[in-house]
C-alpha cells in the first residue's frame, strides 16, 4: 500500500513587491463619482466648507477633510502615503525641502536643554542647523564617527535625546552600522534618526533595520528629475506626527501641491532609475580607480572601500554618486570641472543628468580649510552623481576633461 503523497504548504502570500508599491502607494484620491487614475493636482489654497456644522468639525480636529493647503492638501496628502508605505512607515510629512524636513522635525521634538549626538558626515545643511542655529535655543550637538563605539559612548549625555546620521556620509561616503546605533539609541532612550536620501527606500530600509525616522531630500532621487525641491519624513508617529501636525502648521516648511506632484510621479519609476544609476556608477568607480591622475575612489560597492562589506549586508545597491581625489590638489579640481562637456557642473545629486562638482573651489571655498577637513572635504576631492546618460558617454567625458586638466597642469 502506498502512503499518500504528503503536500508542500503553499508558500506564505507576500504584499506587492516595491515597485508596484511605487507605482500604486499614493494612489486613493476622490472627487465624488470622479475616480482619477493618476493623482490630480490640487492647486488651490482653500477648500470650501459645505456647512456650518462642517466647518465646526473640520477646525475641531473631527473631521479630515481638508480646508487649508498649509494645514494639509490631497496631493500632498497622497506623497505622504506613498514614502510611508515604501519606507515602511507609521507616518510621514512632506516639507518645502530637504532642509524643511529636517528642521521640522527637530525643531518639533528638541527642547531646551536637550542634546543631539551627530556624525560628522552629515549633510552640511544639517551640520550647520546643529552647529550653528539649534545653539541659540538651547540644544547642543556632538559631532564624532559614529561608527567608532569608544567615542560614541565618551559623546553620550544623560540628557542625548537624538542620534542623527547619514549613511552613506555626505561627501565622504563612510558606511554606518546602523543595527548597531539603533540598538544603541534604543537601549539609552534616545531617538535614532537616519539620512535616507543618498539610498532611497529601494536601496536601504533604515526603519527596518532599528530607526525610529528617516529624512530625504526629496529633490534628489525621490523626484529625480531636477526639477522639484522638496523633503520627506517618515516613521514612528510618536516621532513625526509632532512635525506632521504642530511643525509644519506652525513653521510653514509646507511643500506645495505642484511639487508634491511632481516628486510622488518620480517614484513611479524609482526603482528604474536607482538601478541603472547605480550599475552607471559602479562602472563609473572602477574606470576611475585605473587613472593616474586619481588618488583614490570611494564607492561602497567598490573592493576598495572601508566598509564594504557593511554596505552589502544593508544596502541593496551602492547608489549613483561616489567621490574621488585628484592628485593635484584645488588647481587639478578646477582644471577637471573646466573642461567637462557632457557632465553638468552644479551642486545637487540624484539627477537624470550626470552633475560634477568640485567642492573645495565651490561650496566649502569660505569655510576654513581645519574645518573643512574635519568635514571630509579635502583639497582635491570630487564629488559625481552619475545620471541616466550612456556610461560609456560619461566615461568618455571624463577621460577628455582628465586629459585637458593634466595638459593644462592641473
Amino acid at each position: 500500500m502506498t502512503r499518500p503523497r504528503r503536500r508542500r504548504p503553499a508558500p506564505a502570500r507576500r504584499g506587492p513587491g516595491f515597485a508596484t508599491r511605487a507605482v500604486h502607494a499614493g494612489e486613493g484620491s476622490t472627487h465624488g463619482d470622479v475616480r482619477p487614475v493618476a493623482t490630480p493636482l490640487y492647486q488651490t489654497v482653500s477648500f470650501s466648507f459645505p456647512s456650518a456644522a462642517e466647518a465646526s468639525a473640520i477646525a475641531a480636529g473631527e473631521s479630515a477633510a481638508p480646508w487649508y493647503s498649509r494645514i494639509g492638501n490631497p496631493t500632498v496628502a497622497a506623497l505622504e502615503r506613498a514614502i510611508a508605505d515604501l519606507e515602511g512607515a507609521e507616518s510621514a510629512f512632506a516639507a518645502a525641502s530637504g532642509m524643511g524636513a529636517v528642521a521640522t522635525l527637530l525643531l518639533a521634538n528638541l527642547r531646551a536643554g536637550d542634546h543631539v549626538v551627530a556624525d560628522s558626515g552629515v549633510y552640511g545643511g544639517t551640520y550647520n542647523l546643529l552647529r550653528r542655529e539649534l545653539p541659540r535655543f538651547g540644544v547642543e550637538t556632538t559631532f564624532i564617527e559614529t561608527n567608532d563605539p569608544a567615542r560614541l559612548r565618551e559623546a553620550w549625555r544623560p540628557n542625548t535625546r537624538l542620534l542623527y546620521v547619514d549613511s552613506p556620509g555626505n561627501p565622504t561616503l563612510r558606511v554606518l552600522d546602523l543595527p548597531a546605533l539603533a540598538e544603541l539609541a534604543r537601549a539609552r532612550g534616545a531617538w535614532f534618526v537616519v539620512d535616507n536620501t543618498f539610498c532611497t527606500p529601494y536601496l536601504q530600509r533604515p526603519l527596518e533595520l532599528g530607526a525610529h525616522a528617516v529624512v530625504h531630500s526629496a529633490t534628489k532621487y525621490l523626484s529625480g528629475h531636477g526639477d522639484a525641491i522638496a523633503g520627506l519624513v517618515a516613521g514612528e508617529c510618536a516621532l513625526v506626527e509632532p512635525g506632521r501636525i504642530a511643525g509644519l502648521r506652525e513653521f510653514g516648511a509646507v511643500c506645495a501641491p505642484f511639487v508634491a506632484w511632481l516628486v510622488e510621479r518620480g517614484l513611479h519609476t524609482l526603482p528604474l532609475r536607482m538601478e541603472r544609476h547605480c550599475a552607471s556608477a559602479l562602472r563609473v568607480a572602477e574606470w576611475l580607480e585605473s587613472r593616474p591622475e586619481v588618488a583614490w575612489v570611494r564607492y561602497p560597492w567598490l573592493p576598495s572601500h572601508p566598509q564594504r562589506a557593511l554596505a552589502r549586508r544593508q544596502m541593496r545597491g551602492g547608489s549613483g554618486v561616489l567621490v574621488f581625489e585628484l592628485k593635484g590638489g584645488i588647481s587639478a579640481g578646477a582644471a577637471l570641472l573646466d573642461a567637462v562637456e557632457l557632465c553638468t557642473h552644479a551642486v545637487s545629486l540624484g539627477d537624470t543628468r550626470t552633475l560634477i562638482m568640485h567642492p573645495a573651489s565651490t561650496m566649502h571655498a569660505p569655510t576654513p580649510p581645519e574645518e573643512r577637513l574635519a568635514l571630509g572635504v579635502t583639497d582635491g576631492l570630487v564629488r559625481l552623481s552619475v545620471g541616466l546618460e550612456d556610461v560609456e558617454d560619461i566615461i568618455g567625458d571624463l577621460e577628455q576633461a582628465l586629459g585637458k586638466a593634466r595638459a593644462a597642469g592641473g
